[in-house]
């Protein structure tokens, strides 16, 4: 595939909606992933509260800080030439008053992501709204909302019920009238998420949510094998890198402890590149 040439700006996701294509998200949280993911025509890298579990060993996004999501987010921006960088407000930096959020989304946007994603329905109306007026484009997230893991009691399915799936269903048009530009939609039904979809205008990005949403999600560390932990059900592993990462380092090992490496004409070779 070649490398795309054109940035991708916010209105391209409902365009794509429009046409019928599907949009690709991935979440990245350094330079050097970024520009992979980047170069091979992702859409969208989001960097994910997610960094918290899958980069920093926690067991869930809510120890995740602001200035944590704020240097990721620059590393993410400085790999990405071409993905649209969507940065997700971290756990109490939304939820407390309007004013800071808009202030904590301003440091995001800042420091490179050109949207931000925030949990929730109608709590975060006030909150999705104002920032979209002052031309901070949001991303809004439903269903299985993992900075409310305790409330929700782990991360399980959502909106199982009719009910449930009828006030998720209204808090998502809430979003939308609010002005977001895309919403998740986390561990849900298949046939609500296709419901949803078909009704909103603005395109829905799905992760564990079956097939007919917009687009799709998946963390990077569990769909390329990097994560060690347990990965959720629904995802698709593309590759097994930790166990190649395994592998290289025990070679590596074996090599030094051998002495196999360096050899005495690899010295000699990085002795002559250093006298050129």
């Amino acid at each position: 595939m070649d490398e795309p040439k054109t940035r991708v700006r916010v209105p391209a996701l409902k365009e794509k909606k429009l046409r019928g294509e599907k949009i690709t998200v991935l979440t990245a949280y350094d330079c050097t992933m970024a520009g992979l993911m980047d170069r091979a025509g992702i859409d969208v890298l989001l960097v994910g509260d997610s960094l918290g579990m899958v980069v920093l060993g926690h067991e869930d996004t809510l120890s995740v800080t602001l200035d944590t999501m704020v240097e990721h987010t620059s590393a993410v921006a400085r790999g990405a030439r071409h993905a649209l960088v969507v940065s997700d407000m971290p756990f109490l930096s939304y939820q407390v008053d309007v004013g800071e959020a808009v202030r904590n989304a301003g440091r995001l946007i800042q420091g490179g992501a050109a949207a931000v994603k925030i949990e929730g329905g109608s709590s975060v109306i006030d909150v999705a709204r104002r920032l979209v007026a002052i031309g901070i484009p949001v991303m809004g997230h439903l269903g299985l909302t993992p900075q409310s893991v305790h409330q929700l009691g782990g991360f399980r399915p959502q909106a199982q019920t009719s009910e449930s799936a009828d006030q998720l269903l209204r808090e998502a048009k809430s979003l939308e009238e609010a002005g977001v530009f895309s919403i998740v939609l986390e561990s849900i039904p298949s046939e609500l998420a296709k419901r949803v979809t078909a009704e909103l205008a603005v395109p829905t990005i799905g992760i564990g949510a079956g097939p007919h949403c917009d687009g799709q999600v998946l963390v990077s560390y569990d769909t390329f094998g990097l994560f060690q932990g347990s990965v959720p059900p629904f995802v698709k592993q593309y590759a097994q890198l930790g166990d190649q990462i395994l592998e290289a380092t025990r070679a590596y090992i074996e090599d030094v402890r051998t002495g196999r490496f360096p050899t005495v004409e690899e010295d000699q070779e990085s002795d002559r590149k250093k006298s050129r």
